[in-house]
């Protein structure tokens, strides 16, 4: 039989699991679907609690609008607040961070692809073209008016050269998530410990907290088993 204590600790989860039911992704995409360009990052992820855990996401918000009589779109975009998710979605994108989930554009439409921010916007030739460095490499450069968006979509930290871009064409034919030829990008991504900070510190925290908490665990037990030898030992003194 459930004690009462007990029955409140799964009521109490049974209304955390009900209230994150529907998915924030799902609201914001119906919120953003004004706009005609818009793309939806995972810019933070992070869970609390032992017994009970909950989950949650944070996301960047990239989206466009037009300017007047001008033909080129205004760029905007938002941090949004943290949002508690069910574990089923947590699970699902826990492999995605800094990666795009959702995006809109004027040529492509709705897409759920996968991958690094930015990428939907090269190879058309309304935002830039390509270029060729000193070693006969060819990478896409934004033209000056559309510069912003490298910075916007955290692209400053490496150029995308043509051979990324045909690769990530390839993956997003065949329907899978692209984290870049090496892997660089998503959750264990080489560039993302620079783009994401936050989310590695915490990890390297938690990581610090689990093992002095084993340790402790340990010691405690070491120090009971001697303290038991010692009774053990002591307990025939002057018989």
């Amino acid at each position: 039989m459930i004690n009462k204590s007990r029955w409140m600790l799964l009521a109490g989860a049974l209304l955390i699991t009900s209230c994150v039911s529907q998915s924030p992704l799902d609201r914001l995409r119906e919120q953003l679907s004004r706009y005609p360009e818009y793309t939806i990052i995972l810019q933070d992820l992070r869970q609390e609690g032992n017994f009970f855990k909950e989950y949650y996401h944070q996301y960047k918000l990239v989206f466009s609008q037009k300017s007047g009589a001008s033909k080129d779109p205004v760029y905007d975009t938002q941090t949004s607040n943290w949002y508690q998710v069910p574990q089923a979605e947590f699970k699902k994108y826990q492999n995605n961070l800094g990666m795009v989930l959702f995006s809109k554009t004027a040529k492509s439409g709705l897409s759920d692809a996968k991958y690094p921010p930015g990428y939907q916007q090269v190879g058309n030739p309304r935002y830039g073209n390509w270029r060729t460095d000193s070693s006969g490499n060819s990478f896409w450069e934004f033209y000056g008016k559309f510069a912003f968006m490298s910075h916007m979509f955290g692209m400053f930290n490496r150029p995308i050269y043509r051979n990324d871009w045909n690769s990530y064409r390839q993956s997003r034919s065949r329907g899978a998530p692209y984290f870049g030829r090496g892997g660089e990008y998503g959750t264990n991504g080489s560039l993302t410990k620079h783009t994401n900070k936050s989310f590695f510190d915490r990890r390297v925290r938690r990581e610090t907290a689990r093992k002095s908490a084993f340790s402790d665990r340990v010691r405690q037990r070491a120090n009971r088993s001697r303290m038991s030898g010692f009774r053990g030992r002591s307990g025939g003194f002057g018989k």
